[in-house]
């Protein structure tokens, strides 16, 4: 009977344990979920088509703000946003500007600042590197020393500058070190991440490890979710099927929500890189966020 009670007793508090992180996450006065945003990529399809009915819908869904990215349509993008009452804290851009800079046919970084400053943008973030810029960890220090001067540029501009994830970072090389070993060691304090959640589970790592290591450095967080049996680590191509809607997939959210609080995450934007219907998509995942 000791047992028995003992078993139940562990159990309720477990549960109660779970509800507890799951209101901290998905309560009324939970900060992100005030301010959620969304990384327009995933919609880009739509985007081409129509850029200011696309943006409004994301309005209608519940979205609070948006993070855009660079192609013909960013300056519409933006447009809509401040039409249909969005914010416009973050973007991506073309970043060789910081990984190549002064190569042929690339603009300066100072270009990318006055876009930032001409519409109120306060972070900028690196969304890729070219595999030509990662082939080994001497490539990953001169990617760390360009983002460290960018950063001290963008920091004068009153620019926050990030470096976005994926999961080639977190591939082990010379030593077992990986990419992401080096950024972390080399980044200075005025460069930042943000931390994508999906490709950091991926890379085989535990992105509320990863948060929490990070504290203070993060500026902001990606949440998307991966389908349920996918082996990880895998840095190679993954099927469209492996990106889901928050909830859908094997990432438990709550506990990145709470770290995130924590570790002072600025901002989180959902993003699913793949879908039949982006849409739908977008309005479930915020629908398993609890911010309608």
């Amino acid at each position: 009977m000791k047992r028995r009670h003992f078993l139940k007793t562990a159990l309720a508090s477990s549960l109660a344990s779970s509800a507890a992180l799951q209101a901290l996450a998905l309560s009324k006065n939970n900060r992100y979920r005030k301010q959620i945003g969304i990384q327009l990529y995933t919609l880009r399809n739509q985007i081409n088509e129509d850029p200011a009915g696309t943006v409004k819908a994301v309005a209608d869904a519940g979205y609070f703000q948006v993070e855009p990215y660079r192609s013909p349509h960013t300056e519409a993008m933006i447009k809509a946003a401040k039409d249909n009452g969005l914010a416009v804290n973050s973007c991506h851009f073309d970043w060789q500007s910081v990984t190549n800079p002064g190569k042929e046919g690339v603009a300066p970084f100072s270009k990318d600042l006055e876009f930032a400053n001409k519409h109120g943008i306060s972070h900028l973030v690196v969304p890729y590197v070219h595999d030509y810029n990662r082939k080994n960890l001497n490539d990953y220090k001169r990617l760390a020393e360009n983002c460290n001067k960018a950063a001290a540029e963008a920091k004068a501009a009153g620019v926050t500058l990030s470096y976005h994830n994926h999961a080639f970072e977190f591939e082990p090389m010379q030593g077992k070190k990986s990419g992401y070993d080096i950024l972390i060691s080399e980044f200075v304090p005025e460069m930042k991440f943000e931390v994508d959640v999906f490709w950091v589970a991926v890379g085989g790592q535990d992105p509320v490890k990863l948060i929490k290591k990070l504290k203070g450095r993060v500026s902001q967080l990606h949440l998307k979710d991966l389908q349920k049996g996918i082996k990880v680590p895998e840095f190679g191509r993954l099927p469209n099927e492996a990106f889901k809607e928050l909830g859908n997939g094997s990432i438990d959210m709550e506990p990145i929500i709470e770290a995130a609080d924590k570790s002072g995450v600025e901002h989180c934007h959902v993003e699913q890189d793949q879908s039949p219907h982006p849409l739908k998509s977008v309005q479930q995942s915020i629908k398993y966020l609890g911010t309608l």
